[in-house]
């Protein structure tokens, strides 16, 4: 059993199962007191259980569907008036491969809630206490196929795209006040994530990834100070030149007049 001195609370949503419960394992055997967030009530406890056993620590299962703006609300409030709270994993989120002559927009309208408007609520919900303290972390999962965005559904692509620009955002406003921002971009990872998302088969194929391996990746990153950290990339320089690019651009936006290539009589 852990006896390590406590790191504060992490709170993890999408905790009963895949990526946000090996956030919970590891965090809990680091000195983190829990709060685990999921809709699977059973799963939930029967995880807290197991971990305030093996390490220690305190974990509190709260049951809410992140889906649902009451559930939500309720979580809200209890990140703005936790004043234990040093962490925030946004793990919770939906898929799908289905492509828009098939898709069904309501189930859209429900994907992008939660996997944009929870996220970003709960973000805004915890930043402040942590910009009083100076210090803080908020991990947000996105996904490659927030840039690889024809690779699934265009709305979960363009979803994680939110989340990786979301983060670059949230670096910049928020680093010099001491609150470390970090967005994960995991490849397929062996979840069951692919049986909500219609696509089970994937969980097996030679690309993807276990999500032990994801979350040890993505803490060691964490550790390195990485604010982008894509486990599945063997060549940090990729993403580092592409990153570099992709800023050196902007500037280069700004003009009052459009490009000679537009034909365009300019006075």
């Amino acid at each position: 059993m852990s006896i390590q001195s406590s790191q504060g609370v992490a709170v993890v949503t999408g905790a009963s199962s895949g990526i946000g419960a090996v956030y919970a394992d590891r965090l809990a055997k680091r000195g983190y007191d829990l709060v685990l967030v999921a809709r699977n009530e059973e799963r939930l406890r029967a995880l807290a259980a197991r971990l305030a056993h093996e390490t220690g620590r305190s974990v509190e299962p709260f049951k809410a569907d992140l889906g649902r703006k009451d559930d939500l609300a309720r979580l809200e409030a209890r990140l703005r008036d936790d004043a234990g709270i040093t962490m925030l994993v946004n793990n919770a989120g939906i898929g799908s491969v289905a492509s828009i002559e098939t898709a069904n927009v309501d189930e859209m309208e429900a994907m992008i809630f939660l996997n944009i408007t929870a996220l970003t609520r709960l973000t805004y919900a915890v930043a402040p206490a942590f910009v009083a303290r100076g210090s803080g972390t908020i991990i947000n999962i996105s996904s490659v196929v927030g840039i690889a965005a024809e690779m699934l559904n265009g709305v979960y692509s363009a979803s994680k795209s939110y989340v990786l620009s979301f983060g670059h955002s949230l670096q910049k406003d928020l680093a010099e006040k001491g609150v470390r921002i970090q967005t994960v971009l995991p490849g397929a990872t062996a979840t069951e994530f692919w049986d909500v998302a219609g696509y089970a088969a994937q969980k097996t194929a030679s690309i993807t990834m276990s999500a032990t391996d994801l979350v040890d990746a993505a803490l060691a990153g964490l550790d390195q100070g990485e604010l982008v950290t894509i486990p599945g990339l063997q060549e940090s320089e990729d993403w580092t030149r592409w990153e570099a690019d992709r800023r050196a651009l902007g500037p280069r936006f700004g003009n009052a007049k459009p490009s000679p290539r537009y034909g365009l009589a300019t006075a």
